[in-house]
């Protein structure tokens, strides 16, 4: 027998750290077969709840599991190995049976789905016999689904077929729930968020309660001109109405080698999918470094498998987590020129109090007490102004709190009023600019000055400020000064120059590409339309091809929705 893990994880046992043999499991009664494939189990301990996670990993058409998906000898597949090591998650990589649509495809595309037949019955007795095998120590609530095209569309089959298994699922360029084969190239009329979103909930029966803790991601390439990339946005927009309840959309992230991911929050504040857009990816499984790079797995781009899974773990719904301890007070108080340090803090055993004061002689001391309170003493502090912050760190579990702010204070003789620091342009609109800058030590407010005239009627109490009622297009100056007690006022900061947008609305529109060149959105160019500006390669230039323009700006138009 393997040797357990010692302590907290005693009951968990270390795999052999490699992918096994193919392995024999399900008949497959309906496309003909057995369902074969492999495993990963690692060495390492489990990253969460002491349990393992357990993440099914569906490849594409034309692929296989030995060739594509898992990290053989020679062949790095979609890399999944090293995310499995460092969440101690064992991995699945089953084949698919049959030889459907001719490719060694999933059955995504049946009228009916079934949680005891076809490829979602194999796929489900399988998950089934690792999270009912003690030796794995499987977590039923850390159970995950992630797939390529065919495998993409099954993967939000399974999502929906059984909310209740599946805690996240990873959608990479999936036709949504409820098209065709015939249909992978181009949304077909009729087919939306809603009515994905309402054939998910359909499909999930009885246990449509799950979705109230399930979380999804989906991904897609620019360059994808296999499957729609209009089905990306439309899959993850579907599995927020079969979730319900409103969302808020997150700001746009940027993503290592190129893209951005869009994080939406549910009502309780809490991220429930991601939707990811590679940069110059075409259809491929986006592997990153360490990955293979052919076959429809891309190793140039983000590693999909590291991103999908922190997004997995960091948003669980289903996973107890041990709470942070909170710091309730902190303050600082100064005689002559010493400043003394005191906390407040409860939940948990607080092993540490870190003090950091940010000033003349700064204080970074990581060991400033313990226990449910503290009081320290910094002397020889030099003359001038202060801030700093607590936080507070549970010896048991390791979690830190929230720092508590220790507000603006002084020691000795307060120094000469100075200008503001770092000024910066942070956003602009076609009518707004907004500004930050640092504080200024001893500032009781700040002047906002617009190519040399005062913009603000009275002090800006905050570090930021947005200046409205602007032209489009158009740059301007900026200047902050700081202003102290009984209104004196310093020296204006370095000038730093921002511009408004140009105003331009962007509009979307889905048509045929003989429609989209005809209306001179787009052009030919060897029988393929081009989109005008942007000249992404929208397929061939005729009335069954059918792409969606976005345009961004005047006579540029790029494939999908306006951001």
């Amino acid at each position: 027998m393997l040797a357990p893990w010692i302590g907290a994880q005693a009951q968990v046992q270390a795999g052999p750290g490699t992918w096994s043999g193919n392995q024999t499991w399900a008949t497959d009664s309906v496309n003909g077969g057995a369902l074969s494939g492999y495993y990963y189990w690692p060495s390492t301990a489990p990253a969460l709840a002491g349990k393992r996670a357990l993440v099914l990993v569906l490849h594409g058409c034309a692929q296989t599991a030995a060739g594509d998906v898992i990290d053989g000898t020679s062949d790095k597949g979609y890399n999944w190995k090293a995310v499995a090591d460092q969440y101690g998650a064992v991995i699945l990589a089953p084949n698919a049976t049959g030889n459907l649509y001719g490719t060694h495809c999933w059955d995504w595309a049946r009228s009916t789905h079934s949680r005891t037949t076809g490829h979602s019955g194999v796929l489900l007795d399988l998950v089934n016999r690792f999270v009912s095998n003690p030796q794995y120590a499987i977590d039923p609530n850390q159970v995950y689904v992630a797939g390529l095209s065919s495998g993409g569309a099954e993967t939000m089959v399974l999502g929906c077929l059984a909310p209740d298994i599946f805690a996240g699922i990873g959608i990479n360029a999936g036709p949504a729930l409820g098209v065709t084969t015939a249909q992978i190239g181009s949304v077909p009329s009729g087919t939306t968020a809603t009515s994905a979103g309402n054939k998910c909930k359909n499909l999930a029966g009885t246990n449509a309660p799950a979705f109230a803790t399930q979380v999804a991601g989906v991904v897609w390439g620019t360059n994808d001109y296999t499957v729609a990339q209009g089905y990306g946005p439309l899959d993850a927009a579907a599995m927020r109405v079969a979730y319900g309840g409103s969302f808020t959309k997150g700001a746009a992230a940027s993503v290592p080698t190129g893209g951005s991911n869009i994080p939406y929050t549910d009502a309780n504040g809490k991220v429930r999918t991601s939707e990811m857009t590679v940069t110059g990816m075409g259809h491929a499984w986006p592997a990153g470094t360490g990955g293979q790079n052919g076959n429809y797995v891309d190793a140039t781009k983000v590693n999909y498998p590291a991103f999908v899974t922190n997004f997995w773990f960091a948003n669980n719904l289903r996973v107890a987590r041990a709470a942070a301890p909170v710091m309730a007070s902190c303050s600082a108080s100064v005689s002559g020129s010493t400043v003394t340090v005191s906390g407040v803090a409860s939940g948990g055993a607080i092993g540490s109090y870190r003090v950091v004061l940010n000033g003349p002689t700064p204080v970074d001391d990581a060991a400033a007490g313990s226990g449910p309170n503290f009081s320290k003493a910094y002397a020889a502090r030099a003359d001038g102004y202060y801030s700093g912050s607590v936080s507070a760190t549970d010896s048991t579990t390791g979690l830190t709190s929230n720092a508590c702010t220790i507000a603006q204070f002084l020691v000795g003789t307060a120094p000469a009023l100075q200008a503001p620091a770092g000024l910066a342009v942070a956003g602009s609109s076609a009518a707004s600019i907004t500004l930050t800058w640092n504080a200024s030590n001893g500032a009781t407010g700040y002047n906002v000055y617009r190519n040399g005239a005062k913009v603000n009627a009275a002090a800006v109490a905050s570090t930021g400020y947005t200046d409205a009622g602007l032209a489009a297009a158009t740059s301007y100056s900026y200047q902050v000064s700081a202003v102290g007690n009984g209104g004196v006022e310093s020296a204006r900061s370095a000038a730093v120059t921002g511009s408004t947008a140009s105003g331009f609305a962007c509009t979307a529109t889905t048509s045929s590409n003989y429609a989209h060149v005809q209306a001179g959105r787009a052009h030919d160019s060897g029988g393929y339309a081009l989109a005008n500006g942007s000249n992404q390669n929208m397929g061939l230039d005729n009335l069954f091809y059918t792409a969606t323009l976005a345009q961004t700006a005047a006579g540029y138009y790029v494939i999908g929705n306006c951001p």
